[in-house]
């Protein structure tokens, strides 16, 4: 099962959710506290389950409504996801991949693992 563990930075809070084999599936933007670094825990879980997928390496892709995942193309050529809210907001985003079907594995890995991960808050 995986699990969101929860980061103290200079700056604030971040969570990574890692995959039941302990990799690195999505990681967050850095939160002031860490009572809204949960409540973005909390965003992947509810909206992880109900978004639908965007492909942004397709020309003349369809745009979906948020929640969504955004499939894209970064500067080095490599896949990435992000998943935004009903806002908008991002809330989590993946590491690079080489290839897109690992890049939408990683979007399945999100949707198993993040509704019943738990949540670990490491200490300084």
């Amino acid at each position: 099962m995986g699990k969101f563990v929860i980061k103290p930075t200079a700056k604030g809070y971040k969570f990574n959710l890692k995959a039941g084999n302990g990799e690195i599936i999505a990681t967050s933007q850095v939160y002031a506290s860490l009572k809204t670094c949960k409540a973005g825990v909390e965003s992947v879980r509810r909206n992880a389950a109900v978004a639908n997928c965007e492909d942004q390496t397709v020309e003349g892709y369809t745009p979906v409504k948020h929640p969504k995942f955004e499939v894209y193309l970064d500067k080095a050529g490599e896949y990435r996801f992000r998943l935004k809210a009903s806002n908008g907001e991002n809330i989590c985003a993946s590491e690079g991949y080489k290839a897109k079907p690992s890049c939408l594995n990683g979007i399945e890995s999100v949707r198993k693992n993040a509704p019943e991960a738990d949540v670990v808050v490491e200490e300084e």
